[in-house]
């Protein structure tokens, strides 16, 4: 009785509301919608507000009260969904509501000239809850429901424009969705049938007590969990758009709307990281197998990100790119964390911090973004060089972006990317003190570090390409420049700019007071990967951290000089300024080099061709069969068409037809053999009835099975 009561006290009941409320309200906005454009964008404005003050309340209650809050809703499909609220998971949400808040409140603007507004809400809002419930989910079945649903609404984001472009990263993105949600689903299933549980307070540490074990159902078990686990680590991989399954990204940011790819990158992203998060401090916790795994993941996706951002020429394509790149520091961080072990609270607090920073920083990039789209309607560097320009506030908006990506000291990403150098710092420290078993040697992690360093030196050199672009340089075009500069006082409402601003003025806010603002977030959602160890007390601005980011910031710049200045930009026309070019060779694109072309072209060929052979192989032991051991030979009268009525029949009138030939039709005889023309229509009647037959057989036998796997699944609930 008392857990009756626990599960469905007024604060857990607040977990369903939070997940299911923006579910039901996208059916009313879309209905409001159908009458008054106007008051439906009021209403989505008014449910993703109330969306963030109901997550802020779970936010307060956690930290001045501490715990957990578990919620459970009992016999759905067997399992049952189970929601908790601890530090993570209220901290998430909240960001999670806040983003949706904002990216609602700039739609309104930014869609006025867009088609199928009504459904773009639609699915905002059914996202928005399926999000939430991803992030509140307490075991893996909850986890892939809310997925799911999430990969399938928001896709219609990415479709939103219905054009060509939109079309094809829609199927992209659709097809990675589909893909990594079958193989996580393996995954799960592996896992259950492994432990019998879900939950992820039941698995954590399952690594470590298997890795006791040294009996032969020890060794297969331990096999088991790391299939289960590398399965899943596909699927939310494949969201969080890490290497190499990254390709949606690209594809899927330069044709959605910018406030739905402010969503995609900042918070979509993040559902697939806590995935991997639950793997890397539940399932895998303390394992350095695992940990430098995720390490070589993080390394490749940051670097891989950095170079496509650098190179990419399109606006939206950099911020997207750029997502993947700083999914890579956070899988480095991650990655560090399990390597680490009983010292790994750096890298704890660096992966998450960084997963918040880069939620809001991506806010305010793609949103700026959305600005000089939805004036100009495009994003080629080239066509929209100086239209930042005699903008002051659009200005300062997306340079507090910049320097919040780019790990300028006094900004938000200074400071978890110095926690996370840190993090490597420290284990190259005690591997050469021979204070811990490393799988790296020291030398790898140098040039891991150095890795690190110049990831974030292109991060300095893309943000430096486009501000420059857009806030220094003039266009090529006078007349295009003064069209743009005429814009100068209307570009964006007041309420676009209120959410502009708001989101902005929050980068230099976490960065100037990191001990009054980062480090209480930190403690508040770290627990998701349980740090082990001191937490040292960092001095922020010591000549030692800033000596990383001081690094980082010289290697960008000389790649922005020498590189982006001397190389990815051309002259094309003596007299006016250099244009930029992507010199990425095209034919290295992962999704036309190997995915479609194996997914499209390979694998149907070799399976085709597979069941060719199976099929010829059947129907020659068939004829095999029919020629030895029954033998065919036709039965002694047996008809060659019809039955013996049609032919009793047809008979009878081809005899009256002769008769009429002899004595009426003498002239112009008739030669209509009714035989076989009785035959035909018999074969006709018995084609119709069969197909009738075996459609209504069918249908029966689909309604019978059904009907009898509900009557044991009834019986089965009343033992």
């Amino acid at each position: 009785m008392d857990s009756l009561v626990t599960s469905f006290s007024l604060t857990s009941l607040l977990l369903c509301i939070v997940v299911f409320f923006p579910m039901a309200s996208a059916i009313i906005s879309y209905l409001i919608g159908r009458r008054n454009k106007n008051m439906r964008n009021y209403f989505a404005d008014a449910v993703t507000g109330l969306e963030f003050v109901l997550f802020f309340i779970l936010l307060l209650q956690i930290i001045l009260k501490g715990g957990h809050i578990d919620m459970e809703i009992p016999q759905v499909c067997g399992f049952g969904l189970h929601f908790t609220l601890d530090g993570f998971r209220a901290l998430y949400g909240t960001i999670a509501a806040f983003m949706w808040f904002m990216s609602t409140l700039f739609s309104e603007e930014y869609l006025t000239h867009y088609r199928n507004r009504n459904r773009y809400y639609l699915f905002l809002l059914l996202t928005l809850g399926a999000t939430e419930g991803v992030f509140l989910s307490a075991d893996f079945y909850t986890t892939f429901i809310f997925f799911e649903i999430m990969s399938f609404t928001s896709y219609v984001w990415v479709v939103h424009e219905e054009k060509k472009e939109a079309l094809r990263a829609a199927g992209t993105y659709l097809a990675v969705a589909v893909i990594g949600g079958l193989v996580m689903l393996m995954g799960i299933f592996l896992l259950y049938s492994l432990t019998g549980t879900l939950r992820f307070e039941d698995l954590s540490g399952l690594s470590g007590n298997l890795a006791n074990g040294r009996d032969l159902s020890s060794v297969v078990a331990k096999k088991r969990l790391w299939a289960a686990g590398i399965c899943m680590l596909f699927g939310f991989g494949a969201k969080a758009g890490a290497f190499p399954l990254h390709i949606w990204l690209p594809k899927a940011h330069p044709v959605a709307p910018a406030p739905a790819s402010a969503l995609l990158s900042g918070i979509l992203t993040k559902a697939g990281m806590f995935g991997i998060l639950i793997l890397t401090g539940h399932i895998f916790l303390g394992d350095s197998v695992w940990g430098s795994l995720i390490l070589i993941l993080g390394v490749c996706t940051m670097a891989l990100g950095a170079l496509l951002a650098l190179f990419s020429i399109d606006l939206k394509r950099t911020l997207a790119c750029s997502s993947v790149s700083q999914i890579g520091f956070i899988l480095v961080g991650v990655g560090m964390s399990g390597l680490l072990s009983g010292e790994n609270a750096l890298a704890v607090r660096g992966s998450l911090l960084h997963m918040v920073n880069h939620s809001f920083i991506k806010l305010v990039l793609f949103m700026a973004a959305g600005v000089v789209y939805m004036n100009i309607h495009k994003l080629d560097l080239n066509e929209i060089r100086g239209f930042g320009r005699k903008k002051p506030l659009l200005h300062s908006i997306f340079l507090m972006g910049a320097l919040g990506i780019g790990g300028v000291p006094l900004w938000n990403g200074y400071v978890s990317k110095t926690l996370i150098h840190e993090s490597i710092v420290e284990y190259m420290e005690l591997v050469k003190e021979g204070a811990i078993s490393s799988i790296f040697s020291a030398g790898t992690m140098k040039g891991i570090e150095w890795i690190f360093l110049i990831s974030g030196g292109l991060t300095v050199a893309y943000m430096t390409k486009l501000y420059v672009a857009l806030f220094l340089e003039k266009n090529s075009d006078e007349k295009v420049q003064e069209e743009y500069d005429s814009l100068k006082d209307n570009y964006m409402n007041k309420v676009s700019g209120a959410a502009l601003t708001t989101c902005a003025t929050l980068l230099p806010l976490m960065g100037f007071l990191p001990a009054h603002v980062m480090e209480p977030v930190a403690d508040l959602g770290q627990g998701i990967l349980r740090p082990e160890g001191e937490i040292p007390q960092m001095a922020w601005f010591s000549i030692e951290n800033l000596k990383g980011a001081a690094t980082s910031l010289i290697i960008g710049a000389l790649i922005y000089l020498f590189i982006v200045r001397l190389w990815l930009m051309k002259t094309e026309d003596k007299g006016k300024p250099k244009i930029y070019v992507n010199r990425w060779y095209r034919y290295l694109d992962l999704e036309n080099l190997i995915y479609r072309p194996v997914l499209l072209k390979a694998l149907p060929f070799v399976f085709g061709v597979i069941c060719r052979v199976l099929d010829s192989f059947v129907d020659g032991i068939v004829v095999l069969l029919r020629k030895t051991v029954y033998k065919d030979s036709k039965l002694p009268h047996e008809l060659e068409e019809g039955t013996p009525f049609t032919h009793m029949l047809g008979c009878f009138v081809n005899s009256l037809q002769r008769l009429g030939n002899a004595i009426i039709w003498r002239k112009e005889p008739k030669n209509i053999d009714y035989e076989h023309k009785y035959a035909l229509i018999h074969e006709e009647w018995s084609e119709e009835r069969t197909i009738i037959g075996r459609s209504l057989s069918f249908g029966l036998l689909l309604f019978c099975v059904g009907l009898i796997i509900t009557v044991i699944y009834v019986l089965f609930r009343m033992k």
